[in-house]
């Protein structure tokens, strides 16, 4: 950021950035950890971290910075504390008529077998299937290539299909 740059002009572009991203950086949480609480606590870190960074950061890579931050976060946070029991649900996610009860128990289900995915992988599924990330993006994202992305992705779905027979 340049230094020229006021130091309202500063708050403005952090609090702009902020608003921008925050309801990504919750959802991209809370599907990588499985619990909106402790989705909610990564969120907070993640955007402590980029205010202690917002000088340094270039704001034309700033969506990559965020989204690898939110996986590094929530990284850490998993290995910190292995969550138990059944993943929460968004209350603001639309409810589908179709099956009912049935659909809520395919995701539950589902759910789970995200959480036991390994972290690695996890990350690369939810950024590349679920938060539609361009495969070069969640590479960069990851620090890996796009072939690894790939056979992440690749070796998730196979475990997922598995798993869920």
């Amino acid at each position: 950021m340049a230094a020229w740059i006021s130091a309202n002009e500063r708050a403005a572009a952090f609090e702009d950035l902020l608003r921008s991203n925050e309801k990504r950086v919750l959802r991209t949480a809370w599907r990588l950890l499985g619990s909106l609480e402790d989705a909610k606590d990564a969120a907070q870190e993640v955007f402590l971290k980029l205010y202690k960074h917002f000088e340094r950061l270039d704001l034309s890579s700033a969506d990559a910075w965020i989204y690898r931050t939110t996986v590094n976060v929530c990284m850490d946070q998993h290995r910190r504390r292995r969550p138990e029991g059944d993943l929460e649900f968004d209350p603001s996610a639309p409810a589908t008529q179709q099956s009912g009860l049935e659909l809520d128990e395919r995701k539950r289900r589902l759910e789970r077998a995200i959480r036991r995915l390994p972290e690695k992988e996890r990350a690369a599924l939810v950024l590349r299937e679920i938060e539609e990330l361009e495969t070069a993006k969640v590479a960069e994202i990851l620090g890996v290539t796009d072939a690894t992305v790939r056979s992440q992705v690749a070796s998730a779905k196979s475990k997922l299909k598995e798993w869920l027979a």
